[in-house]
């Protein structure tokens, strides 16, 4: 996928340094401390444009939120948000997700929420999937024992590899739509590409699942 270039993007980043976290490896353990509260937290790998993350931290205010996204020219249209928004119980990281355990302990994080990921098709890219063993040993890592993972997709593919790498690694099934939109499910935040898709038509699946004790 190709970015446009936003030559403001790294001075308006530096600017806001409150919002987006100019050196998470130094906060990692102290994550409390920085939102000044001893309340649940929760990330979003890959946050886009930070939609869903700003919302979710609008409606749940005794949540702490935060979104981790790879991309500089992406994560400043998050940033714009969170600004606008002016609420103290969301932040962000601009870095590459593969490192999460260089920026959060051991049990620091209470769900991770993995929203419209890159689905990377072809097979010798399956180790890029947000949803391959690889990931989900990172997540385990930083998780509360029995934390959460809640996964949300257009892509039917990913959702069926996603189930079933969940199944194999031995993660708990909480719960599972086909078709949030047309379920009974409640308290649903779209992103971006959730509007699009499904806009479209497209069914949206998702799924809970949590690690055994």
């Amino acid at each position: 996928m190709r970015f446009r270039n936003k030559p403001w993007a790294t001075e308006f980043i530096a600017e806001n340094a409150y919002y987006c976290i100019p050196d998470p490896e130094n906060q990692k353990g102290k994550w409390n401390e920085i939102f000044g509260n001893n309340n649940p937290i929760h990330i979003e790998v890959g946050t886009g444009k930070g939609t869903f993350v700003t919302e979710m931290a609008k409606v749940n205010p005794s949540i702490n939120y935060i979104g981790i996204e790879l991309f500089e020219s992406v994560i400043v249209k998050a940033l714009e948000k969170a600004v606008a928004a002016d609420i103290p119980n969301v932040k962000l990281l601009n870095v590459n997700a593969q490192k999460l355990a260089d920026y959060f302990d051991a049990g620091e994080v209470d769900r991770v929420y993995l929203n419209f990921s890159d689905p990377w098709p072809k097979n010798r890219h399956e180790k890029r999937r947000l949803t391959y063993k690889a990931f989900l040993d990172l997540y385990k890592e930083v998780l509360v024992p029995q934390g959460e993972i809640h996964f949300k997709t257009d892509n039917r593919g990913l959702f069926e590899y996603s189930l079933m790498s969940f199944s194999e690694y031995g993660l708990l099934l909480k719960y599972v739509s086909l078709d949030l939109h047309n379920s009974d499910f409640e308290g649903n935040i779209m992103t971006e590409y959730e509007e699009k898709f499904s806009s479209k038509g497209f069914p949206i699946y998702r799924s809970e699942v949590k690690y055994p004790e």
